[in-house]
């Protein structure tokens, strides 16, 4: 019986999406590629395709379950309609709704069991805030399509590489609020789930996790911030009351280098900067952005629309390939222990 597929995402149109969604499935054999099925406008997609000169066989599915059958000769389109035509490098919030709706269809079709995982083609925020999305970004949005009652869970978004893991604590926030935004709540529970994800989808017994401080050398004694001595450090004690393997508040100016980063599986950040500047600086081209704490799995590519290179052929699939083979592990991986 064939595995069920992981379900891609429109990301807007406009940017590199259907370029890498091209790229990466004409990368199938040769990349390993498990089966995907897109959820977008075909005619978007053989539209780009024709730009770009590459010869893909485009074939719409009324089902997932069609994947596996269609994968290896065509790529596998789970129809939607964008609402105006769509022209490479010129974002339309008139498209918004499509973008949102293909988030939103791919969600369900995790949740209901008739996809493995979720992997997310890039979007464009200020197109979405213009269309009057109310989220913060992906992750936010994510947490709110989760289904259930109550409140939605709380989403953490980690950076995935061979050479580093990093999860901000805080994400999508100007800098200037993150200090007030920091609470020891919110870093335990950063901490647990990070320390379960990293369980449950990568086979880490017990996850090292490393925190940093907020502050220039961990606040160096209270002399340069006191957010270490009264929220940093009493958050780390008691995640090792609850038995976590955790260490720190580090200084994050020691903590990324070589030999620093083979004491630790991840590294908890205090803000988005801090832990993307390492990450991309070491992982830039072939890392891959993992949302954990949903009931549901989803990896995408880390890096943006970049509506400069929609259409011209130099836009790079290396990200989303990764994206989409970290989701088949990590869903295996879930499979195992279940």
């Amino acid at each position: 019986m064939a595995k069920r597929p992981l379900v891609l995402t429109l990301g807007d149109p406009a940017g590199i999406g259907p370029d890498i969604t091209l790229l990466a499935w004409r990368a199938r054999v040769a990349e390993r590629i498990p089966p995907f099925v897109l959820l977008g406008d075909p005619d978007v997609l053989a539209a780009r395709a024709n730009r770009l000169g590459l010869s893909v066989r485009i074939e719409t599915v009324a089902d997932p379950r069609e994947t596996a059958g269609r994968f290896g000769e065509a790529l596998p389109v789970l129809p939607l309609t964008v609402a105006s035509p769509v022209v490479q490098g010129r974002p339309d919030a008139a498209n918004a709704g499509a973008v949102q709706q293909s988030i939103e269809r791919a969600v369900s079709l995790v949740l209901s069991g008739d996809a493995r995982a979720v992997v997310t083609n890039p979007v464009s925020k200020a197109v979405l805030y213009r269309a009057g999305f109310g989220f913060p970004g992906h992750t936010e949005f994510l947490a709110s399509l989760s289904g259930g009652p109550g409140a939605p869970p709380h989403p953490v978004m980690m950076l995935v590489a061979d050479e580093l893991k990093v999860v901000p604590v805080t994400i999508h926030i100007p800098l200037k609020d993150v200090a007030s935004a920091l609470n020891q709540e919110l870093i335990v529970s950063t901490l647990a789930t990070t320390a379960r994800d990293l369980q449950r989808y990568f086979g880490l017994a017990r996850p090292r996790l490393a925190v940093t401080g907020l502050n220039p050398h961990a606040g160096e004694d209270g002399a340069l911030g006191r957010e270490e001595i009264e929220i940093i450090a009493p958050a780390i004690r008691d995640a090792q009351k609850q038995g976590l393997d955790v260490t720190g508040p580090h200084p994050a100016d020691t903590l990324f280098h070589a030999e620093a980063r083979q004491t630790y599986d991840a590294v908890i950040a205090m803000y988005h900067d801090q832990a993307l500047i390492p990450f991309k600086t070491l992982a830039f081209e072939h890392g891959v952005n993992v949302t954990l704490g949903l009931p549901f799995l989803r990896t995408s590519p880390d890096h943006g629309t970049a509506f400069a290179l929609a259409g011209t052929g130099k836009a790079s699939p290396r990200s989303l390939i990764e994206a989409l083979r970290l989701a088949d592990t990590m869903a295996a991986q879930a499979e195992t222990d279940a």
